[in-house]
């Protein structure tokens, strides 16, 4: 891929976004784009970081760890979107500025306990569950005011919103709710005293009806770097 069609694809994207943006009555300026660079090469980051460009999600924590080896020096935020295990803390908390997938209290003690041995805050966002297909992760909706609590006492990580996955289908209006969920389980969080600002929801194939629906932050990948590579 050369660096003009990553620049390229990045200006669709942001074309898209604004005109999504602006079809739903808002802001292009309220919703961020997160580029997804999961199983793409360091030398794609490279272009990418030439367009400006510094926050990356991946799923995993194995290619943060080489892709940070890879590119010393260079200002990048790792932003960690895929299912953690509790076994991978360490690296987390040596590496990554944000967490988008907290949705269970032994991760937030792992989290908490190696983040005190690095002396370091995390931004974190809880994944929240609003689709019903078994491969999708995320903490039950009915449980999502009682681990915001729990995470009260862990000050090293610092909840700014929430992450869903849709359902993946070809129904626009299954996909609509699991984002319209997401937002009125913040709605109602908030209305408890929580703050969260953030909204993370929408990948490449369904971010305008995320969009429409209040997302804040819209993770895309094969859109800016086009179809992933075999890892």
């Amino acid at each position: 891929m050369t660096a003009d069609t990553l620049a390229d694809r990045w200006r669709a994207v942001r074309a898209r976004v604004d005109a999504a943006c602006r079809t739903a009555g808002r802001d292009p300026a309220e919703v961020a784009i997160l580029p997804v660079s999961k199983t793409h090469p360091p030398t794609a980051i490279e272009q990418a970081l030439s367009l400006g460009l510094h926050r990356f999600g991946e799923n995993r924590v194995q290619e943060i760890r080489d892709k940070a080896a890879a590119l010393p020096g260079c200002d990048i935020a790792w932003v960690v979107i895929g299912h953690l295990q509790t076994n991978k803390a360490k690296y987390v908390a040596q590496l990554a500025s944000e967490v988008q997938s907290l949705d269970r209290m032994d991760l937030a003690e792992a989290l908490q306990h190696r983040l005190e041995i690095e002396d370091r805050v995390l931004d974190v966002l809880v994944q929240v569950k609003t689709s019903p297909e078994p491969s999708k992760f995320g903490l039950p909706p009915e449980k999502l005011i009682a681990f915001l609590t729990a995470l009260r006492d862990f000050p090293r990580l610092q909840v700014r919103g929430l992450m869903t996955m849709a359902i993946q289908s070809d129904d626009a209006q299954a996909v609509r709710s699991c984002f319209r969920d997401l937002r009125r389980l913040r709605d109602q969080a908030q209305e408890q005293g929580f703050e969260l600002p953030r909204l993370s929801m929408g990948m490449s194939g369904d971010f305008e009806l995320a969009i429409a629906e209040g997302s804040t932050e819209v993770r895309i990948g094969t859109a800016i770097f086009g179809a992933r590579q075999a890892l």
